[in-house]
């Protein structure tokens, strides 16, 4: 063998140790470093004074090769000495999607609450009013504000991606991994728990239902508490040949035109009895001459045309252009426009000057600039002066970014292509589980989640209505922020969780 090829032999022979040594001497990658603010806290909740802590920060959670894949920010608060098994576990989210957990943390079960008019009337430029919430169910209950991934602190982590997570089914699969990995964190596997979600959290619940309580291992839950629900998409998406929203919309234009004072009063005892005969009109005739179309008479028509006029308020010139069929962003438009206002959508009591009184859509919701910088400003605020949480990053309180790429298709079901639907899951549950309980919240008021939507989601899909409990308030999206309606809901989830 030549000299030549010795040297080359021993020259790959010698880098490939220095490859191997180097190797060993790369660094290890390591986990990012999860922050965890712990306070200690003490307040009157109930009548009852309470000493509780507050577990604020980062839970990393693992793929199947133990690479960390997402950070979930979230906000726990356990009572001291209170391990009791019979007492729940509420897993709390807002919907969105896109949204932080602020509302529900904030609005009404935290400790602390955002303090807003109740006669919706806008919050303004701060000073805002952040107040002890006495009426927090931290007294019967640990709870667990869960920020989804681009909300809040929430955030993917190494390869993964925002889009590996926004998605109906992508999203219930990693919230169902962090209450997982949060029970065993805690051991809280004996005690009662309950998936917690307003407007799309509902959807959520449902999605996370199917993913805990299905297959080998199952996570049984107590329940779920549902709040301005949205579980069966066709009762809310008006596309094109579905006529089943301008039904399940109709009670709450009603309700809505009744708050205004843009209807006859007079002919009805109160708000409930007129809701009823609007209602059973949606449910009659109103269905039978849409489902007609072209095949109703002239003499149906006029008759639902005059019917539709009495209970909304709208011209009849209106509602014939509309064909009877009257679009949720059309009526928020449509019923103040002759004074230049829009009705709020997440709560229709709002009212919003509006500059171009021929569009079609009210330029912002009313109901939504009206309080939003107080839940801004009241949440940061919170964190930084009594959970010792100081970040530079920004905590996002509704991500657009998270919404324009959600991916509705689930189940070969997509809201572009047919209707998404998570109440089965529900059902199931309720079928496999005889202890699940269902709790609903409806606001009367609330033009992006509407109380009928959610009966007739309750009344199909195989529910037992003997484990619902169905309530009602005379507010929004958002009834918390009534206060009537905030001292109505926390009583009835009270009664709820204390009848377990």
């Amino acid at each position: 063998m030549s000299n030549t090829l010795y040297t080359l032999i021993f020259l790959l022979l010698t880098l490939s140790c220095i490859g191997k040594v180097l190797a060993t001497e790369q660094p290890v990658a390591t986990d990012p470093e999860a922050r965890m603010s712990i306070t200690q806290h003490s307040a009157k909740f109930n009548g009852k004074t309470v000493k509780y802590s507050v577990h604020a920060g980062d839970h990393f959670l693992y793929d199947e090769r133990r690479t960390p894949k997402a950070n979930i920010y979230s906000t726990a608060y356990f009572a001291d000495q209170q391990t009791s098994s019979e007492r729940p576990i509420l897993f709390i989210f807002n919907g969105g999607p896109g949204s932080s957990s602020v509302w529900l943390h904030m609005g009404v079960f935290g400790p602390k609450r955002v303090v807003l008019p109740s006669n919706a009337e806008p919050v303004g430029a701060p000073p805002y009013d952040l107040a002890h919430n006495p009426l927090s169910l931290i007294d019967i209950a640990d709870m667990v504000f869960i920020d989804p991934v681009g909300t809040g602190y929430s955030h993917p982590l190494g390869k993964y991606q925002g889009k590996d997570f926004w998605g109906v089914k992508e999203d219930a699969v990693v919230m169902a991994d962090f209450v997982r990995a949060f029970t065993r964190q805690h051991n809280l596997f004996n005690r009662p728990k309950y998936l917690v979600g307003e407007s799309y959290g509902t959807t959520r619940a449902g999605a996370m239902v199917k993913e805990l309580q299905e297959g080998w291992g199952t996570f049984d839950l107590s329940g779920v508490m549902l709040i301005s629900s949205i579980v069966d998409f066709q009762t809310g998406d008006f596309n094109v040949g579905n006529d089943l929203p301008f039904i399940t919309f109709l009670p709450t234009y009603a309700a809505t035109a009744w708050y205004h004072n843009a209807i006859d009063r007079s002919q009805f005892a109160n708000l409930e009895a007129f809701l009823q005969e609007v209602r059973d009109f949606a449910l009659g005739e109103y269905a039978t001459v849409l489902l007609k179309g072209s095949l109703a008479s002239e003499a149906e028509r006029e008759s639902v045309l005059l019917q539709l006029k009495r209970m909304t308020g709208l011209s009849k010139a209106f509602l014939t252009r509309a064909n009877l069929r009257i679009n949720e962003f059309q009526f928020m438009k449509e019923l103040k426009r002759d004074e230049g206002l829009a009705v709020g959508r997440l709560d229709s009591r709002y009212l919003g000057k509006e500059s171009d009184l021929n569009a079609e859509r009210f330029e912002a919701d009313p109901s939504g600039y009206a309080i939003d910088g107080a839940y801004t400003a009241l949440i940061n605020h919170y964190m930084r002066t009594e959970l010792n949480v100081k970040r530079n990053a920004q905590y996002h309180i509704l991500s657009g970014q998270v919404f324009s790429n959600w991916n509705w298709l689930y189940e070969r079901s997509a809201r572009s292509q047919g209707f998404l639907n998570v109440t089965p899951f529900i059902a199931k549950a309720m079928r496999q589980n005889k202890d699940f309980r269902v709790f609903v919240g409806n606001g009367y008021y609330d033009l992006a989640t509407p109380f009928f939507a959610t009966e007739h989601s309750m009344n199909h899909n195989g529910i037992d209505p003997s484990r619902v409990t169905m309530k009602y308030y005379e507010a929004g999206h958002m009834m918390y922020i009534h206060e009537p309606s905030l001292i109505a809901i926390v009583n009835d989830m009270r009664q709820f969780l204390q009848a377990q």
